[in-house]
């Protein structure tokens, strides 16, 4: 990856004269069957560019109570495009009901922001990286058409969705998870090993304004193919990547679970657990760190693994024996 980087082919984004870039935005469009793709410097950019480029101020975006969007983001949508956040509650499986939904899609009243914009995550990451069907999506697309309105998915793990779902379904493809969506949020920094990026994808027109909100919130980048390369590069071997990523997570399952902690059962490479009485989650992150070992206490106030490239076989019986010993010291 890091030599795809350095031998990059590179040229002026701002003008779209970088072909590293151009390729990458084409292959994502194709991978998830829309018409064009814009590079972003992050998931959080490429959400608030989305949904910018969908909502005038005041309207409002239909979102999960428990959604990066609404948790993790910063108010960003309110705070710099004065869009409403109109949230239900996520449901165990990162789903939201359809009747919350349609609940929130109110008639035409002045006293009412008006709906613009369902946004639904996959995988969901505070619910501890679920997978969301393509039987849903499809039931989320009917509602956004017959009510006549946009539909954005956060797919910053959309891949890992992909995989997971793919155990059970040989004959899924990316764009089985995306069709009839208006704009896709895709995030090469997180399972995919890149140190910087995300691509929107959707259609021309779309992408064409969309445009304009990356360079408003200061998202115009020169030489940019440096890390479109890496993005690239993943992209090449991304089955590989993803699916040892969810075998590393599985193997770390069994063996917390073996040793006790209450763990949640994962769906792709995110691992929530809670340790054994009678420590407490932030205790436990701490005595952790004492011994070189990085989790971090979730949302849910479960502590948080997420097993990546870096991770070994190895590394994880080390991290297993490590546990063991730390609940043995107090014991």
């Amino acid at each position: 990856m890091l030599q795809a980087m350095l031998n990059a082919e590179v040229g002026d984004d701002v003008y779209g004269e970088d072909t590293t870039v151009n390729r990458l935005q084409k292959k994502c469009a194709e991978i998830f069957g829309m018409e064009a793709g814009l590079f972003v410097a992050s998931g959080t950019m490429g959400n608030l560019v989305s949904l910018l480029t969908h909502c005038k101020r005041g309207e409002s975006v239909i979102l999960g109570d428990r959604s990066h969007i609404n948790v993790y983001e910063q108010g960003g949508i309110a705070a710099l495009g004065g869009i409403f956040p109109s949230s239900v509650p996520n449901q165990e499986d990162g789903t939201l009901r359809t009747s919350d939904i349609l609940g929130k899609i109110l008639k035409e009243n002045i006293h009412f922001s008006r709906p613009k914009v369902i946004a639904i995550e996959n995988t969901h990451n505070i619910s501890g990286g679920k997978a969301l069907n393509v039987d849903y999506i499809r039931e989320i697309v009917r509602i956004k058409e017959e009510n006549k309105l946009k539909l954005h998915i956060d797919g910053a793990r959309i891949f890992n969705a992909y995989y997971a779902l793919k155990e059970t379904n040989s004959q899924l493809t990316p764009k089985d998870l995306t069709r009839g969506a208006d704009s896709v949020n895709i995030c090469f920094s997180k399972g995919l090993c890149c140190p910087i990026g995300s691509v929107i994808v959707g259609s021309e027109s779309f992408i064409k304004e969309a445009l304009r909100n990356r360079k408003i919130v200061g998202g115009g980048m020169r030489q940019v193919g440096y890390v479109a390369a890496a993005a690239l590069e993943a992209l090449d071997s991304v089955e590989e990547i993803v699916t040892s990523d969810h075998l590393k997570t599985k193997k770390l399952h069994k063996g917390l679970k073996e040793i006790g902690c209450d763990v949640d059962a994962p769906i792709s490479n995110i691992l929530l657990f809670t340790p054994p009485k009678p420590f407490l989650p932030n205790e436990f992150v701490a005595l952790m760190k004492e011994r070189h070992v990085l989790g971090s206490v979730a949302y849910t106030n479960k502590i948080r693994f997420i097993p990546n490239s870096g991770t070994s076989n190895e590394d994880i019986d080390e991290l297993l024996d490590i546990i063991k010993q730390i609940i043995k010291a107090k014991a």
